[in-house]
């Protein structure tokens, strides 16, 4: 099996690259026009969730970088942010595959495969971070 460490910050990296992808979301999904036609608080509502998720990523992203050999070192804090980190991440997988309908807004190929390639990397953390928080090496 490879290294829990590396994958560990492989994820870290990934969370970046999430982050990288997310920044297209208002263009994409057209925000400006779509979130006009609410009312003010709800539109800020919804940019300041936004804004947490993204801090949360971050976060998710540094503590993996900075702290990979301690995550996978198996201790309870470190099973317990990794648990957590993976619980995370499975909720949006499930809310990737059973409550979104990205179909309308998926009308390129690029845009399909940042799609699925996002899938696969939500799947891979909440791997990594499962196998991190659940195994004692």
């Amino acid at each position: 099996m490879m290294n829990l460490e590396l994958l560990i910050l492989i994820g870290g990296l990934l969370h970046f690259g999430i982050l990288l992808a997310s920044a297209l979301v208002p263009q994409v999904l057209d925000w400006k026009e779509s979130l006009s036609k609410l009312d003010p608080l709800l539109r800020q509502l919804i940019w300041v969730h936004g804004a947490f998720i993204v801090l949360v990523i971050i976060a998710f992203g540094v503590l993996s970088l900075l702290f990979a050999t301690e995550l996978a070192s198996g201790t309870p804090l470190a099973r317990g942010v990794c648990l957590f980190i993976s619980l995370f991440w499975a909720i949006r997988v499930f809310v990737q595959f059973f409550i979104f309908d990205a179909k309308p807004f998926l009308k390129t190929p690029l845009l399909k495969l940042g799609y699925h390639g996002l899938t696969l990397v939500f799947i891979y953390h909440t791997v990594v971070y499962a196998l991190a928080g659940l195994l004692v090496e």
